[in-house]
C-alpha cells in the first residue's frame, strides 16, 4: 500500500531571503520537512486551502493571493484580489465554500470575500470595521481582528479582536451576502484574546488570550437560531515557575480531537491538554521547554506522534517526538532554517 503524500506551505513575511511562500516535502513518520522551493509572494503572513481543496490563498500585500495547487502540491499563481482594506492577518473558509473571511489586524477589520463555485475568489460583497477602544496601551488603544472562525454549523463567523478584548459573533446573511453582528463575547481586560478554535464534535470552543496567557472553555450550541457560549473552565498556558513574560501565541486541536496544543512566546513553551470528550474541558498532558525563540505558530503532524514550532524570531523550523505515555516530548532533528515564518498549514496531496 503506498505510503500517504503530504506537503507544508509555510508563509513566511517578505524578508531577507524569504520572498513568499515556501514548499516543503512531508515525512510525516520521521516528522520531518524537506524543501522543495521557494513561490513569491509579498508577505504571505497566512494560508488556507479552498473547501474543494483546488485552490491556496495567501495573505499578501495587495490583499488575498490565489493559487491552484497542482497534484504534485506545486502552486502556480491565478490571481490577487483586493479587501478594501489595509493587508491582512488571517484566512478563513466557511463550510459551504461560498465564502473567504479576512481578519484585518491594522485597521481592524473582518472582511468577506465571494468565492466562484470552482474555488476562486470574486468580490468583496461586505466589510465590517470594529470600533471601540482597547486597554492595553501599547496596543494603541485600537481594534486589532486577529482571528476569524466560522461556527460548526456554519450560521455564524467569530471575530477574534485582539485589541478590544472581544470576540465579536456575526451572522453570515448568504441570501443578501451581509455580517450582522449578533453577540459578542468580553474577555478580561488587557487580556489581547488571539484565536479561537472549536472542538471536532463541534461542541465546544477554546479561545487563547495572548496577553493573560491563558485558555477559556466555552460550551457552543445554538439556541432559537441565536449562537450560545457558556463558559466552564479557565485553565492557564504558563507553569507556575515560569517568571519570564508569557505571550500565548499558537494554538491547534489535532485532527483525532483528543489533544489541544498551545505555544507560549516569551517563555518559549509548548503545552498540550487533553480533551476530555464528555466535558470539552482541559487537562495538561505536557510542557516543553522549546529551543527557539518566538513559537508563534505551531502544527500537528497527520500521525499525531510530532508536532513542530513556527519560530519567528529565531528564524526557523522545529519538529519534536511526542511521547503521551510519559508525558514529554523531543526536538526531533536539526531546526530547518528560514527567515520570519509566521504560519504554516499541511496539506495531503490526493493520488
Amino acid at each position: 500500500m503506498e505510503k500517504e503524500k503530504y506537503i507544508a506551505y509555510v508563509g513566511t513575511y517578505t524578508h531577507g531571503s524569504s520572498i513568499g511562500i515556501r514548499l516543503y516535502d512531508v515525512n510525516v513518520e520521521e516528522g520531518t520537512l524537506s524543501e522543495r522551493k521557494v513561490v513569491p509572494v509579498n508577505n504571505s503572513s497566512y494560508v488556507v486551502k479552498s473547501k474543494n481543496g483546488k485552490y491556496l490563498y495567501s495573505i499578501a500585500d495587495e490583499g488575498v493571493a490565489v493559487f491552484e495547487i497542482k497534484p504534485d502540491g506545486d502552486l502556480e499563481l491565478i490571481n490577487k484580489v483586493g479587501i478594501d482594506g489595509m493587508r491582512g492577518c488571517y484566512l478563513c473558509v466557511d463550510d459551504s465554500g461560498k465564502y473567504l473571511f479576512v481578519a484585518g489586524y491594522h485597521d481592524g477589520k473582518i472582511t468577506a470575500v465571494h468565492t466562484h463555485q470552482d474555488g476562486r475568489l470574486g468580490q468583496v460583497f461586505d466589510g465590517v470595521f470594529h470600533k471601540g477602544v482597547g486597554s492595553v496601551a501599547e496596543r494603541n488603544f485600537r481594534p486589532h481582528v486577529s482571528c476569524v472562525k466560522t461556527t460548526p454549523e456554519g450560521k455564524y463567523v467569530c471575530a477574534v479582536d485582539n485589541g478590544i478584548d472581544q470576540v465579536k459573533i456575526y451572522r453570515v446573511d448568504y441570501t443578501y451576502g451581509k455580517l450582522k453582528l449578533v453577540d459578542i463575547i468580553r474577555g478580561p481586560l488587557e487580556s489581547a484574546p488571539r484565536m479561537i478554535r472549536f472542538s471536532r464534535d463541534g461542541k465546544y470552543a477554546y479561545i487563547l488570550y495572548e496577553l493573560t496567557h491563558e485558555i477559556e472553555v466555552y460550551k457552543y450550541s445554538v439556541e432559537n437560531d441565536q449562537p450560545q457560549f457558556d463558559k466552564i473552565q479557565t485553565i492557564t498556558t504558563q507553569g507556575k515557575k515560569e517568571e519570564d513574560i508569557c505571550a500565548a501565541s499558537g494554538m491547534e486541536i489535532t485532527k483525532s480531537g483528543k489533544y489541544l496544543f498551545v505555544s507560549n512566546a516569551g517563555v518559549n513553551t509548548v503545552v498540550a491538554y487533553e480533551i476530555d470528550p464528555a466535558t470539552g474541558m482541559l487537562t495538561q498532558a505536557f510542557r516543553t521547554k522549546v529551543d527557539s525563540d518566538y513559537p508563534k505558530m505551531l502544527a500537528i503532524y497527520p500521525d499525531e506522534k510530532h508536532y513542530l514550532t513556527v519560530n519567528n524570531t529565531s528564524n526557523d523550523i522545529v519538529s519534536y517526538t511526542i511521547n503521551y505515555e510519559k508525558g514529554f516530548s523531543l526536538q526531533n532533528g536539526a531546526p530547518v532554517k528560514v527567515d520570519k515564518p509566521n504560519c504554516i498549514y499541511i496539506l495531503k496531496l490526493e493520488e
